[in-house]
């Protein structure tokens, strides 16, 4: 199935783009290749072929979650230049 001129500008106008008359000639021949690469593919035999949601096998790779100490607070706020109440004090930006 090929797409015509018209489909074409009709798409086109959905997508609210315009194109010339050149341009419109080959987006139509590239929307029909499109079209029968798709209709290519509905071909394939894919009796016995079981549905799959992705390509590759998905496994959980996360570490477990496991609980450890923290970082010493001094340590971190060391080199902060203002400190308050164990925190970083910048100045106020918003009255």
């Amino acid at each position: 199935m090929s797409v015509s001129i018209e489909e074409a500008k009709h798409i086109a106008k959905l997508s609210r783009l315009e194109f010339n008359d050149e341009k419109l000639q080959k987006i139509t021949d590239e929307l029909s290749n499109i079209v029968d690469f798709a209709n290519t593919l509905s071909e394939i035999n894919v009796e016995g072929v079981k549905p799959t949601a992705h390509i590759l096998d998905i496994k959980n790779v996360f570490r477990k979650d496991e609980v450890k100490d923290s970082y010493n607070r001094e340590e971190i706020l060391k080199n902060a230049p203002d400190k308050e109440s164990g925190c970083v004090s910048v100045p106020k930006t918003v009255e």
